[in-house]
């Protein structure tokens, strides 16, 4: 699954997000729906890469990826 795609977990303030990408061009970014993960795009990603950098992240919250801490207020 996701041959040829790097693996990398990534720092972006207030969480870190788990993100595969790989392959050559514009940038395509990939985003997953609700309850699934970046591993929906495991077959799509793989047909653009030839002609796209395709990125898929776990959106914040899903799977290995985290969440912000809760606020007190709930915000």
């Amino acid at each position: 699954m996701f041959d040829g795609f790097k693996l990398e977990f990534i720092d972006v303030g207030d969480v870190t997000l788990r993100v595969r990408h790989g392959g050559h061009g514009p940038a395509l970014l990939l985003l997953h729906g609700h309850p699934r993960t970046h591993a929906t795009w495991h077959r799509v990603a793989k047909l653009l890469d030839k002609r796209f950098a395709v990125v898929c992240p776990d959106l914040r919250g899903y799977g290995q990826s985290t969440k912000p801490a809760p606020q007190p207020d709930h915000a």
